[in-house]
């Protein structure tokens, strides 16, 4: 038997390493270019699981109907899960997921958006191609010796920490479960949230979105920083508070911005809405200044990622139809 799975939030590049990476499972792919969400969930009708990735919005209302069509799995492609109500799917359905597809490429790309802020990279290349090659405003500074606080610990964020000393750079990092074995072993050091505030030339953020984390930079944070502080997110949107980012950008509190995610951005990320005119004027304004960088939720996005994630994903669908352990189960706590 072929089990069928409706994948959601297809893009062309998720169709070629999913039909490439399926030849091995052999499972009825159906792919669908819908966020799941409760206006379309009548689309998984008749499909064994669902496939959806970050802007799937999976609330009680789809959990109802997911259960009441005979939807017996939700495999999340990506490694967040704060889009599915976990209470509403608790003892109903299961949930899996990618805890993790490439540290590295989340790394390099917090490196690249610093580097690229630092020393104004965006902004020369745009120049050049007009025939200014004027240095003026494109002054950066040196990295090696620099303050960075890594705010999350686990893979993605030993990584950067990694790539940050073979920068030179002095590295700080603050955890809810800080691994001091590590910390020895690579020379950096736990901090508090406020010590990170104070000390850190650059704040970069690696840890998931929860209830205490959310907002966590904000404009009573923000005001604990360093004038002209870099902040980096290359994880979840909800992590910052846009408008006060904003603030703080205007009073120059806030020296660079790098975002790989934004916190209202299912409305427009993975999309092309080059000939419309933008409506969310919390992110054009954001767009509008030139010492923030704004990519769209690709830091992930290198060929050994997609393999990675497309391998799981199926392995974690043939794990549950042959009843094995799920080892990337998300499991619901109260």
């Amino acid at each position: 038997m072929a089990y069928k799975i409706a994948v959601f939030d297809a893009k062309p590049y998720d169709k070629a390493m999913f039909n490439k990476v399926n030849e091995k499972f052999g499972y009825e792919l159906e792919y669908f270019t819908e966020h799941l969400d409760r206006h379309n969930v009548i689309l998984a009708s008749g499909f064994d699981a669902v496939c959806i990735f970050v802007n799937a919005n999976v609330d009680s209302a789809v959990i109802n109907k997911l259960c009441s069509f005979g939807v017996k799995l939700i495999a999340l492609r990506c490694a967040g899960f704060n889009n599915v109500d976990m209470a509403a799917a608790d003892k109903r359905i299961k949930v899996v997921r990618v805890p993790e597809y490439s540290p590295h490429a989340i790394a390099e790309h917090t490196l690249a958006l610093m580097l690229c802020l630092n020393r104004h990279i965006h902004r020369a290349f745009l120049r050049t191609r007009e025939g200014n090659f004027s240095l003026n405003g494109f002054q950066g500074f040196d990295m090696c010796g620099k303050t960075i606080g890594v705010i999350g610990t686990g893979k993605i964020g030993k990584t950067v920490i990694g790539v940050m000393k073979g920068l030179g750079m002095n590295v700080i990092a603050y955890d809810l479960f800080p691994d001091n074995t590590a910390a020895q072993k690579m020379g950096y050091t736990y901090q508090t949230l406020d010590e990170i505030y104070e000390q850190s030339d650059i704040i970069t953020l690696h840890c998931p979105l929860t209830k205490e984390t959310e907002y966590l930079i904000c404009d009573e944070s923000i005001a604990k920083m360093k004038d002209g502080v870099m902040i980096i997110n290359t994880g979840r949107g909800k992590l910052i508070h846009t408008k006060h980012l904003i603030d703080g950008l205007v009073s120059r509190k806030i020296g660079f911005a790098g975002l790989d995610v934004y916190e209202e951005e299912g409305a427009y990320f993975y999309e092309d809405y080059s000939d419309s005119i933008m409506t969310d004027e919390v992110l054009a304004r954001l767009l509008s200044f030139n010492n923030v960088i704004v990519t769209s939720h690709q830091a992930f996005f290198t060929e050994e990622a997609m393999s990675n994630i497309a391998h799981t994903t199926l392995n974690n669908i043939k794990d549950f139809f042959e009843g094995r352990e799920l080892v990337n189960e998300v499991v619901y706590k109260v």
